[in-house]
C-alpha cells in the first residue's frame, strides 16, 4: 500500500488543521493506521494510532484531548484532526500502516508499522 499525507501548512497557535492520509494500491481496511511526527533535530515521535480492530485509539499525553485520529467509511483515507495547536507541534507529520493484530499499545512503536508515507509539514507560529 502506498500512503500520501497532505493537509499541512502554517497556522497560528490555538488554531486547527486536519491532515489526511490517502491510500493507493489498496484500502486501509486490513491495516492499523498511525500518525507520527518529526521536528528538526529530534527523533520521530508517536502522535496517534487506530488499530485494525478499531476498538480504541492511542495518543501520547502531549496531544491527548487535542488530536483525533479517524478513518473514513470507505477505508481509503485516515485523518488527523489537530486542535489547539501549539508551536511545539511544529514538525513533519507522517502516516503509517501496519498489518499486525491484537498489538495493544505496541501501536505506539515505530517497529509496528510496515508502510510509511512521505510527510507533510505543519508549522505553528506563536
Amino acid at each position: 500500500v502506498q500512503l500520501q499525507a497532505c493537509g499541512g501548512g502554517l497556522v497560528q497557535a490555538g488554531g486547527s488543521l486536519r491532515l489526511s492520509c490517502a491510500a493507493s494500491g489498496s484500502s486501509f481496511s486490513t491495516y492499523g493506521m498511525g500518525w507520527w511526527r518529526q521536528a528538526p533535530g529530534k527523533v520521530r515521535e508517536f502522535v496517534a494510532a487506530i488499530p485494525w480492530e478499531r476498538t480504541t485509539t492511542y495518543y501520547p499525553d502531549v496531544v491527548k484531548g487535542r488530536f483525533t485520529i479517524s478513518r473514513d467509511s470507505a477505508e481509503t483515507t485516515v485523518y488527523l484532526q489537530m486542535n489547539s495547536l501549539k508551536p511545539e507541534d511544529t514538525a513533519v507529520y507522517y502516516c503509517a500502516a501496519g498489518k499486525g493484530r491484537n498489538l495493544g499499545r505496541r501501536w505506539m512503536l515505530p517497529s509496528t508499522y510496515d508502510y510509511w508515507g512521505q510527510g507533510t509539514l505543519v508549522t505553528v507560529s506563536s
